[in-house]
């Protein structure tokens, strides 16, 4: 399918952050842009706004000056929607508000052309029911950008029940034209973003609640091992926690209380406060003038030990934190008798990647109390930080040998309590199998939903390709375990993820 042509006219209706955003895509990629606002001069601000950013982007030496000016030149603002009469796009970005948006597009539905498509940029408003009063629902489209437009590459291309799939693949095409990394999905709550992302927060906060460790650690566990940009408390402070809690109430109202999205009763509460992150001064952190984040907790210097040793049949999986081991010195003798699954022996205490159980379950489970397990890491050989739990009945010397093995291999440690899954784990096991299901029940592709949330969330991996990382094995024993330890169903197993496993017990992937 080909974009809009180069020079067609794209009208933004509403010129607020994502509207003054999306005008200035628009433009750039060579489009007539017609930019209309009834707040009186809020379209002309925008305008000035937007000739602000060329600027900066020409001091940067990012884009020509003539371009910038050029791009200027293309955008108009317009006193009222008639003037948007011979539009080939219309992009609403206005209130989040279901009856604003079906009045705009019943009063645009007589003004424009019958070839004009008709886009709704909501972040969480079924397109179906936005569509429902028109004469013409086949023509809306969901066009959802993320915040900042000119930064952000992911757009959601969401299709209602009555969208067809030529005016879904010119919006793609165009979008694509315009520098975005497009996905199509599905009208349904929360989209693929919205959706597949709550585990992320709401992980976190049953750690939180749950006392594994305070935000600002469980924030450095999630940047320093698991590479994601942001920690999760310090990206809710970001967002707001009225913002974030009610899109969590949002998609668990929408998907009839499944407890998968079940909000949190901490985030309740710092709304009900008025604690909503760093627009009030105050959400999980403190901000002000002088105010500096806490600090999280690590360890202190442990002894290097002496003989460590790798335990299992199979250890190819403990690569490559094996190599860095190795590349501190450490020469990994192996035990094959000790046990089955993979791990280290270090000053007594069998070491264990978690597979979704507490260390002290595994320790009961195995006969082995000097037990310690460790978190998930995006990159074993890069990371900064590990994180580790010992089971109660662990002793301090081999929990301290476990430390200071970590240490003299270049790791800040981290100790979390005792919870099953410990933070990166259980997050990406949960936000893979919301992905799998997305994909299950016809959402997206699997390609899209990776890239829908590296593009529009900056994961540091897409969650599909990184449960093929893990071993989709591994994902679904971890939820297992979560699930037998909560007794919920929040841990269920994606079907997909089951089907998979059936075909291929060790050898199954998301991605060929």
């Amino acid at each position: 399918m080909q974009p809009l042509p180069q020079g067609s006219t794209v009208a933004v209706i509403g010129s607020g952050a994502m509207g003054s955003g999306i005008a200035q895509v628009a433009a750039m990629a060579g489009h007539q842009v017609l930019l209309y606002d009834n707040r009186p001069d809020a379209a002309g601000k925008a305008v000035d706004s937007i000739r602000i950013a060329y600027s900066k982007l020409v001091e940067k030496g990012k884009l020509e000056g003539e371009a910038a000016d050029q791009a200027c030149a293309r955008i108009r603002c317009i006193a009222g929607l008639p003037e948007a009469a011979g539009a080939a796009l219309v992009v609403e970005a206005i209130v989040e508000d279901l009856e604003a948006k079906r009045a705009l597009f019943l009063e645009l539905e007589g003004i424009v052309g019958e070839d004009c498509i008709l886009a709704t940029n909501t972040s969480s408003i079924s397109v179906t029911a936005i569509g429902a009063p028109l004469r013409r629902p086949q023509r809306l489209v969901g066009m959802h950008f993320f915040n900042p437009v000119p930064l952000m590459a992911l757009v959601e291309v969401i299709s209602g029940l009555a969208t067809e799939r030529a005016v879904a693949d010119t919006v793609y095409a165009t979008a694509e034209s315009w520098g975005k990394n497009p996905v199509h999905a599905k009208s349904t709550p929360g989209f693929i973003v919205n959706r597949v992302a709550r585990p992320y927060y709401a992980e976190a906060l049953r750690l939180l609640l749950e006392q594994a460790a305070d935000p600002a650690t469980l924030d450095a566990v999630m940047r320093d091992c698991g590479g994601f940009r942001m920690g999760p408390f310090e990206l809710m402070d970001l967002i707001g926690h009225d913002v974030n809690f009610s899109v969590t109430n949002s998609v668990f109202k929408a998907y009839f209380g499944d407890p998968r999205f079940t909000p949190s009763i901490l985030q309740q509460e710092l709304v009900n406060a008025g604690f909503l992150g760093r627009k009030t001064g105050r959400g999980f952190y403190h901000y002000g003038a002088g105010l500096e984040k806490p600090a999280p907790h690590t360890e202190g210097p442990q002894e290097r030990p002496g003989t460590v040793s790798t335990i299992g049949g199979d250890i190819s999986a403990l690569e490559p934190l094996t190599t860095r081991l190795k590349g501190a010195g450490f020469d990994l003798t192996h035990h094959i008798s000790f046990n089955p699954s993979p791990g280290f022996l270090c000053g007594g205490a069998a070491v264990y990647l978690t597979d979704g159980r507490s260390a002290t379950q595994r320790a009961l489970d195995e006969g082995h109390q000097d037990t310690v397990v460790y978190d998930l890491l995006l990159d074993a050989a890069g990371a900064t930080r590990i994180a580790l739990a010992r089971a109660d009945g662990c002793s301090e010397a081999s929990y301290h040998a476990v430390v200071g093995l970590f240490q003299a291999a270049g790791f800040e440690v981290t100790r979390l309590d005792d919870v099953p899954g410990l933070a990166v784990m259980r997050t990406v096991a949960m936000l893979a199998n919301e992905a799998l299901d997305a994909v299950n029940q016809g959402v997206c592709s699997a390609r899209a939903v990776d890239v829908a949330m590296q593009k529009g969330v900056n994961y540091p991996r897409g969650p599909l390709a990184w449960a093929d990382a893990v071993g989709l094995r591994h994902v679904a024993t971890v939820l297992g375990n979560l699930a037998a330890v909560y007794g919920e169903d929040r841990y269920r197993v994606s079907p997909l993820l089951r089907r998979k496993l059936a075909l291929d017990p060790n050898g199954a992937r998301v991605h060929a």
